[in-house]
């Protein structure tokens, strides 16, 4: 009977034992539980992050991509009329001086005579010329008189229309700037027209044997000149530059 009742208690101590046992290893295993969630919880935050940063960061970088991407093409259609740069002044400058050469007259006397000759062509009457120079880019390789001629024109209507025509469309350089009616009598028309070319300087020999000729003709005048100045007492104011 005592060792029944001795039995007894042992087993109840023991059951009391693994019971303690128990509760403090269910604690342990809550607790590691927890933990175990907590843990996943951050996890689940900082991946939640990273993902946001991850598509930020890609949408910048499109963005900055789309960026470069403009800049660039930008920048290359704004080169390419650069290109070749050197050549384009170099060919500019040829044909600049190719124009100025073939097209502008060197003195007053080659457009005068080219104003005569289409005047004389279309049977066109010159009357009451003026002319007033200007200086155009002075102290240049490149420097030109302006010269505007303001003139009368008489003739029929198609021979003044021929004439202006002709004139637009000549090898030397003539710019109409002004026409203004003066009148109309019998079939006659008389017109004011206002007209500009540029004297450039001459190149090489160009226009030596013109002048040669019109120092012999100067001479010829002043001797002229000086001969009925010692008749007359008086003698002629010189002429134009032609």
């Amino acid at each position: 009977m005592t060792t029944t009742v001795a039995e007894k208690k042992r087993s109840a101590i023991a059951a009391k034992q693994w019971a303690e046992k128990a509760r403090k290893l269910a604690t342990l295993l809550n607790l590691h539980i927890a933990g175990v969630v907590l843990l996943g919880l951050v996890n689940l935050y900082f991946l939640v992050h990273v993902a946001f940063t991850w598509r930020s960061a890609n949408s910048d970088n499109a963005q900055a991509l789309a960026d470069q991407t403009v800049q660039m093409k930008t920048a290359e259609i704004a080169r390419q009329p650069l290109e070749g740069l050197d050549a384009k002044l170099a060919q500019a400058t040829k044909d600049a001086d190719k124009f100025s050469k073939q097209r502008l007259p060197y003195a007053y006397s080659e457009f005068l005579a080219e104003l005569g000759a289409q005047a004389k062509k279309q049977n066109v009457k010159l009357t009451r010329a003026q002319y007033a120079e200007s200086p155009e880019m002075d102290g240049t390789p490149g420097a030109l008189t302006e010269v505007r001629v303001d003139a009368g024109l008489n003739g029929d209507y198609r021979s003044l229309v021929m004439f202006i025509n002709s004139l637009e469309r000549d090898k030397m350089f003539f710019l109409i700037r002004a026409l203004t009616l003066t009148g109309q009598q019998s079939g006659t028309v008389g017109l004011r027209v206002g007209l500009t070319t540029y004297e450039r300087s001459p190149i090489g020999a160009e226009g030596t044997e013109k002048t040669v000729a019109a120092a012999d003709e100067d001479g010829k005048a002043g001797d002229k000149a000086a001969g009925a100045a010692g008749r007359t007492g008086s003698a002629p104011a010189p002429g134009r530059r032609q």
